[in-house]
């Protein structure tokens, strides 16, 4: 499920916390074992033995190695008030809509006489809430990166390319390559 756009919004996610997460290695793993239930299941999940997890947890080790530190923040910072980042998106979904920045190409289908040549833009585009509200509902349904693009995509030929219907009434846009994107809601 993992890709550009989800990232981006697990990023938009992680800025709406009202407390930040814990800051010293005991507490993180204390608060992935409250949320996992067991020290094996921190375990699996980070891809280390049970026995480390309670060593890291009694404080009798305290330098993991780089990658399994890097787990650990991502599984903390990823289970990490799930209310408030509800209530966030619920709000993005019913009246906000989100924001999305990015750079991209897209591609272009039209009429005779235009082109179908890819171009990078740089675009900035608020998409209404039906849009987030789709994009969300993909996202916990486990949707690929490429059909999360199509949505994005489809946000994007509405309201910036056909401007709500005013112009381009047969065009249809595709995003490609991204080279970066930041949403926010």
């Amino acid at each position: 499920m993992a890709g550009e756009i989800d990232d981006a919004i697990e990023a938009a996610d992680r800025e709406a916390f009202t407390k930040d997460p814990p800051k010293t290695l005991k507490g993180r793993i204390s608060y992935l074992v409250r949320q996992l239930g067991s020290a094996r299941a921190v375990a699996a999940e980070l891809g280390i033995t049970a026995d480390s997890v309670n060593r890291y947890r009694r404080g009798a080790r305290k330098n993991p190695p780089k990658d399994i530190t890097a787990k650990i923040d991502a599984a903390v910072r990823s289970r990490w008030q799930p209310q408030v980042r509800k209530r966030r998106r619920q709000q993005a979904a019913d009246a906000g809509g989100i924001t999305v920045e990015l750079r991209a190409r897209f591609g272009y289908t039209a009429a005779g006489g235009s082109t179908d040549d890819g171009r990078y833009r740089r675009l900035t585009v608020h998409l209404p809430a039906y849009y987030a509200s789709r994009l969300f509902e993909a996202r916990d349904a486990g949707a690929s990166d490429q059909q999360m693009r199509e949505i994005v995509a489809l946000g994007f030929q509405e309201v910036y390319f056909k401007d709500g219907g005013a112009r381009a009434g047969d065009l249809e846009v595709e995003l490609n390559d991204i080279d970066y994107i930041d949403v926010s809601f």
